[in-house]
């Protein structure tokens, strides 16, 4: 997959485009619908498939959320994107002026005098434009007067619940991982550096990494302690870890930290990206740190259990 970041740089003119537009946050299993189709549609000729998305994210810019956070970080969406086999990915700047074009300035300037369109996949809700005035059948008339094909596909439902980028975001926030997982097609990811801590963690036989995420854009889970697992080496390492305060210290500020199971290396500094798989339990308070090492044994013990020669079972 080539990456473009604006459509200006797109020059891929030698071919008309299968097209699907979006922020695609998440890339969950009804943007992954779209994107299959949109790869049926390009292997049935000899026409390219192209995503065009946006970043930052439109809510960011136009203020309907300076708070908003995002599922995936830039990095992390093209990651996830470039596994479907797709030709192009545009990734274009979002701006204030960007917003302001007419939904046929839309159309006729950028889909298909700079894109070259050929046929639109869109989603069933899919509206674009100032004041997101353009809609299908809208779109249905463009596509008859500069000559490319709109497909809508349906709303894609898991046990009669919508899936959408916005279910999962509260999934996420409420501390349920595993719906929110579901509803992804794939483990929730956290991708940052290790940095040094405190160090209380080896002092309690415990020994963490620090997770440090920049993108503060970037949805964090709900406080509390989860199984995750990561790639070191080409290796699958499980581990234990906790989002939150650390109450028992007194913490000031929220923290990742992760305790990585039947491994012991200097990490420091490496950058790394986490699957969280399920959340055991809420942050808590303890009295002393000989009962806050009872619970991590605890926690251990249960993730231990659920974790069985390198094969998770939830």
């Amino acid at each position: 997959m080539k990456v473009y970041h604006s459509i200006k740089n797109f020059k891929e003119k030698n071919h008309s485009s299968i097209l699907t537009i979006g922020t695609f946050d998440g890339v969950h299993i009804g943007h992954q619908k779209i994107i299959e189709r949109l790869n049926e549609l390009k292997s049935e000729g000899k026409n390219k498939s192209v995503i065009l998305t946006f970043f930052p994210h439109p809510r960011k810019i136009l203020n309907f959320g300076n708070d908003f956070k995002m599922l995936n970080t830039i990095d992390e969406k093209i990651q996830l994107l470039n596994k479907f086999g797709l030709n192009y990915l545009v990734i274009e700047p979002f701006t204030k002026e960007f917003s302001r074009l007419t939904a046929l300035k839309f159309v006729r300037d950028i889909l298909v005098k700079k894109l070259n369109i050929a046929k639109l996949v869109i989603g069933h809700d899919h509206q674009f434009g100032k004041n997101r005035e353009g809609n299908f059948e809208q779109l249905q008339e463009y596509g008859k007067l500069y000559g490319f094909n709109v497909e809508k596909i349906s709303a894609q439902e898991i046990e009669n619940v919508s899936v959408s980028s916005t279910k999962i975001r509260k999934a996420i926030e409420n501390g349920k991982i595993e719906k929110a997982n579901t509803y992804l097609g794939y483990h929730y990811l956290l991708s940052g550096k290790i940095v040094k801590g405190k160090g209380l963690g080896r002092k309690l036989n415990y020994p963490t990494i620090n997770l440090l995420i920049k993108e503060n854009y970037k949805l964090i889970p709900k406080t509390g302690v989860y199984i995750i697992k990561t790639l070191i080496n080409n290796t699958v390492v499980y581990g234990i870890m906790n989002i939150g305060y650390r109450p028992t210290i007194d913490g000031k500020h929220q923290t990742i930290e992760i305790h990585l199971l039947d491994f012991s290396a200097d990490l420091y500094g490496n950058k790394i990206q986490i699957e969280v798989l399920k959340r055991l339990r809420n942050e808590q308070k303890f009295d002393s740190l000989e009962s806050l090492i009872q619970q991590i044994q605890k926690d251990e013990e249960q993730a231990r259990k659920l974790i069985s020669n390198g094969k998770i079972y939830f």
